[in-house]
């Protein structure tokens, strides 16, 4: 039983609903279920996802292999993978920035500085990114290694917590493919919401790592616990997208709760 369940939860029995928004596909409607007392209670979270519930138990070490999200991906083919050739695959990224160190950052990175980005806090580098900063406020551009798949999964969180230009951003941000189409598709039939309440990101773990393919899993803060997203990041043109989740999960699956930071590397802007 992992530390998480075996602590006894800060909300007692019952169930509290914290409601997270960072877009209508990443976590909205975000619910805590305790069950029991002490060292016999659990925790489950479910996350709303354009209208279809997905749930996930609390984690401890590496996650087992999901069903689906975006972690399955890296056990499935590459969506869009055969379009893979454009500039920077293999080296340098569209934006020129340098491959630099492929080494898994166990210790928060040094950035520029921290910048707000659609409400949330992100890090910008002149070596891992954003290179580059669109019109409407997308940040593109991350280094080939882990650190710069880092950098873009903080931005990604950001590029979706403006509802209003969410169809937009899921176009830049995803991999193509069928499961970026129906996911457009969905969110497309949906009113944006007037929310404006966000996240701010505290830490991250990293769930796996290749020359080409990052899983991280993301903290936030929620009341008095923590929650996480989990996004695999794909190198693909020359920037890393995230790997969409299969239609009707959600973005940012398998989601969990956590007590503390204890298997995160802190870093935040904040």
């Amino acid at each position: 039983m992992s530390k998480d369940q075996e602590e006894k939860s800060p909300y007692g029995a019952g169930f509290v609903a914290a409601c997270i928004v960072v877009g209508a596909v990443l976590i909205c409607g975000l619910t805590i279920v305790v069950v029991g007392r002490g060292s016999s209670s659990q925790a489950s979270t479910g996350a709303q996802s354009v209208g279809t519930a997905v749930a996930a138990q609390p984690t401890k070490g590496p996650p087992a292999q999901p069903t689906n999200g975006p972690a399955a991906a890296a056990a499935t083919p590459l969506e869009g993978a055969a379009e893979s050739t454009g500039p920077g695959r293999g080296g340098r990224s569209g934006c020129d920035l340098p491959v630099g160190d492929q080494a898994v950052p166990t210790s928060a990175p040094a950035p520029d500085g921290w910048e707000v980005s659609r409400r949330v806090v992100v890090p910008r580098s002149s070596s891992f990114g954003p290179g580059r900063t669109d019109s409407d406020g997308f940040r593109r551009c991350f280094a080939h290694s882990p650190t710069g798949a880092v950098f873009a999964a903080y931005n990604a969180i950001a590029a979706i917590a403006d509802q209003t230009k969410l169809l937009g951003t899921l176009d830049k941000l995803m991999v193509p493919g069928p499961a970026t189409d129906s996911l457009i598709r969905q969110v497309g039939t949906q009113a944006p919401s007037g929310d404006t309440s966000t996240v701010q990101l505290v830490g991250y773990r990293i769930i796996d790592a290749g020359q080409d393919r990052v899983t991280v899993m993301l903290a936030m803060p929620v009341e008095s616990v923590y929650m996480s997203a989990t996004l695999t990041l794909v190198w693909f043109h020359g920037d890393w997208r995230v790997q969409p989740p299969q239609p009707g999960a959600a973005v940012g699956a398998p989601f969990a709760q956590h007590r503390d930071l204890g298997d995160f590397v802190k870093w935040s802007g904040i």
